[in-house]
């Protein structure tokens, strides 16, 4: 089984994922850092040149490409959602928990979100982006964990294990 983390930017898909992958021994995958790395640019750089569709475009294929996968623990970019494709390759490989994190949080993690490769931050405010991706989330989401922004992560981990696997910790 492969468990995928969706939400926003400073969600915390990646702390929580990297524990999640040690604690369950899957092997993390960032998609991120897979679109960098093929790209040979940061998130940022890739939209300031080609484009939100390019980073959106990279995304898909990333996630396309990802195939069959068995124990793993998948966090893709917060604009994965936008991509239905991707979504339901995810859903037919994965299962989906979204990490709901309050806007408040969201804003005090990347105080720096112009520069953090977020797709569709030229045409909308961050806020305005939060709202329209909550939908998205919702709708694609096997499992949803509602945070406050101060959770322990080894407290969440066990929380997405849980829900995962249906099992009493």
């Amino acid at each position: 089984m492969n468990i995928t983390l969706i939400g926003m930017a400073g969600a915390g898909k990646s702390t929580i994922g990297k524990a999640l992958a040690k604690r369950l021994n899957y092997t993390f995958i960032d998609v991120d850092r897979l679109i960098t790395e093929k790209t040979g640019m940061p998130l940022q750089e890739l939209i300031d040149k080609q484009g939100d569709s390019a980073l959106l475009r990279f995304e898909e294929e990333a996630i396309l490409g990802l195939g069959q996968l068995d124990n793993c623990i998948i966090s893709p970019g917060g604009s994965v959602i936008y991509s239905r494709e991707a979504m339901k390759h995810l859903k037919e490989i994965s299962k989906i928990v979204f990490l709901d994190a309050p806007f408040r949080s969201i804003v005090k993690r990347i105080p720096n979100a112009r520069r953090r490769g977020i797709v569709g931050l030229r045409d909308r405010s961050l806020k305005e982006l939060f709202e329209e991706r909550l939908v998205l989330y919702n709708k694609y989401a096997d499992f949803s964990i509602k945070l406050r922004g101060k959770e322990n992560v080894q407290v969440l981990t066990e929380r997405v294990i849980k829900l995962c696997f249906e099992i009493e910790l």
